[in-house]
């Protein structure tokens, strides 16, 4: 006999798949399985449009099983459910840093800081300390420098000679784009005084032809060939060192730009279960078909590594100077910056990549690097037919007016650092002037000309610090605190617009939005609990906002030590 409302294939379908979510099957009766985890009384964003807040949510192993009103998880909870009382706080999608370093960012946090050092004087006397510490014969290296800081003047290795004269220097400014070598170390190197000049980089110079020491973006080979590379040992702990590092600041995935080395760092602690957060790798974009032998072999990963990217560089960075430009820096009319690789090589890298399937993102800060990068992805996706490849431009930094609709016409990810925002804000109007100051770091523009913003780090060159980030993009207040209502105003965004740029479109930047970046049914229970609703908070206070926990895959792996006491 039929039923008197009959019910539609649709429907059966779904509840059939949510009894299965439940742990039952259609026709039982008895007790859904318990969740392993619940958090109730909280105020959580879920990032999910169709669901936009919840109270509560519950995961069973690594996934999202309920998300909704608080009395929903009752039934879930059992005597082993692991619950969490929010206490009111705010949970969203955990944290994706779409760009970072994450080898070198580890090895780092024991290295030498330098990043504070306000004057020559002072960057002398934190290497002096520093030295004093590691045995003779160590090489010294990050630093992380900022020369601006000081008035602009680069150090000279006169500055750091006479008090590492037992140890080679390489310290490097923050962006990575140059570094300052001692001359123990140019001695090692085995770089003469006439050394010739290098394509796609600058070896610094006084008036009176002496080496400073300073070595800019290719250029810097001439030193990096020199340093011993780090042992085992060293790279796995630079890697605990930087998981635990970004759990505390709520990161639950990373997109890691780097080498074949780094690589093998991940494998070797995800064969031995030691991956805490979830890591996407990019391979130099030259070794193109080495990526593509490995992916047709071993696919691209799982849900805690894959390497499926390839990164290149269209040019250098503002503060060296070798970001490249249609027009000259305005403080220095006769340079314009240059290009790391030439048009052919990154066209060509770019095309026999994009022919086998693998994603390509491209390092462009000046407006002609920009240009040129949007040029060559536009050329391979005509000559290479449809399909989704989600060409990506790491920074996006200075953008032509004319090139800022392109990004959404061509489906190009704009993938960018808003802390750089609020920190070059400080001093890149004098290097490029007003006009082009306006669409610098141009979010407001980029989205409402339908481009998608992955938001990310680029640390060890800038703090990975989300909220910093998101606080940066929609305030832009500069770190010196002199435009208080923000660096080119106009390209403010929303916070709700900032935090899907660090969670669902950076998961789309790394093809798994499928995956995460969603709290929603189904999806992995990857998430952050912060202390403040920074919807609600006044915009200038988002920074001050804490994590209180972190969770990737139903597994609390940060719990910050206020919620001990």
């Amino acid at each position: 006999m039929s039923p008197k409302f009959p019910v539609k294939k649709s429907v059966l379908i779904t509840l059939i798949a949510l009894a299965s979510i439940f742990g039952v099957s259609s026709c039982s009766t008895t007790q859904p399985v318990p969740a392993t985890l619940v958090i109730t009384n909280a105020n959580i964003w879920t990032g999910n449009p169709e669901q936009p807040r919840a109270e509560a949510l519950a995961v069973r192993g690594d996934s999202i099983i309920f998300v909704g009103e608080q009395t929903g998880v009752a039934a879930l909870t059992g005597e082993a459910t692991q619950v969490v009382d929010a206490q009111g706080g705010m949970v969203t999608p955990g944290f994706n840093d779409s760009h970072l370093h994450f080898i070198d960012a580890g090895l780092e946090l024991s290295s030498v800081q330098l990043r504070d050092a306000a004057t020559p004087a002072e960057f002398t006397e934190k290497l002096a300390d520093f030295v004093r510490t590691v045995p003779a014969g160590t090489w010294i290296t990050g630093g992380n420098w900022e020369h601006k800081q000081w008035g602009g003047e680069l150090p000279d290795r006169a500055w750091i000679d006479a008090v590492t004269p037992d140890h080679p220097v390489w310290v490097s400014r923050l962006d990575g784009h140059m570094a300052l070598a001692n001359s123990k170390a140019i001695a090692l190197a085995g770089v003469a005084a006439d050394v010739a000049d290098v394509a796609g980089g600058t070896i610094v110079r006084d008036a009176q032809g002496r080496l400073t020491g300073i070595f800019k973006d290719n250029a810097m080979d001439l030193i990096n060939h020199a340093i011993p590379a780090p042992t085992d040992d060293q790279l796995d702990g630079g890697l605990d060192a930087a998981m635990d590092y970004v759990l505390s600041r709520g990161v639950t995935s990373v997109q890691h730009m780097g080498g074949w080395g780094d690589v093998a760092v991940f494998e070797r602690a995800h064969r031995n279960d030691r991956l805490k957060v979830r890591i996407s790798a990019a391979v130099p974009l030259s070794t193109w078909q080495a990526l593509g032998q490995r992916v047709s072999e071993q696919g691209v990963g799982d849900e805690w590594l894959r390497v499926a990217g390839l990164k290149g560089f269209v040019d250098g960075s503002l503060g060296s100077h070798t970001a490249a430009f249609l027009q000259p820096y305005t403080d220095v009319p006769t340079d314009s910056g240059l290009l790391v690789n030439t048009e052919m090589d990154l066209y060509q890298w770019i095309s026999g990549a994009d022919s086998l399937g693998l994603q390509v993102m491209v390092h462009a800060i000046g407006d002609r690097a920009n240009r040129v990068i949007l040029d060559i992805f536009e050329r391979v996706a005509q000559e290479n037919g449809p399909r989704d490849r989600r060409f990506r431009v790491e920074h996006a930094q200075h953008i032509h007016p004319l090139d800022i609709p392109r990004f959404g016409q061509l489906g190009v990810i704009a993938s960018m650092q808003p802390y750089h925002c609020i920190d070059d804000g400080c001093w890149a109007e004098p290097v490029i002037g007003a006009e082009r100051s306006a669409t610098t770091y141009a979010f407001r523009d980029l989205l409402d000309t339908g481009a998608r913003l992955a938001f990310g780090s680029d640390w060890f060159v800038a703090p990975p610090t989300p909220l910093e980030g998101i606080y940066a993009a929609v305030t832009r207040r500069t770190l010196d605190d002199k435009h208080p209502d923000g660096w080119v105003p106009a390209q403010k965004i929303s916070v709700e617009e900032a935090l899907r740029a660090y969670t669902d479109h950076a998961a789309y930047a790394e093809f798994m939005d499928g995956k995460k970046g969603v709290l929603a049914v189904g999806k992995l229970a990857d998430m952050v609990i912060l202390d403040a609703d920074l919807t609600r908070l006044s915009p200038e206070k988002i920074r001050d906002a804490r994590v209180l926990y972190t969770i990737v895959g139903g597994k609390i792996l940060y719990t910050n030590p206020l919620m001990t006491k």
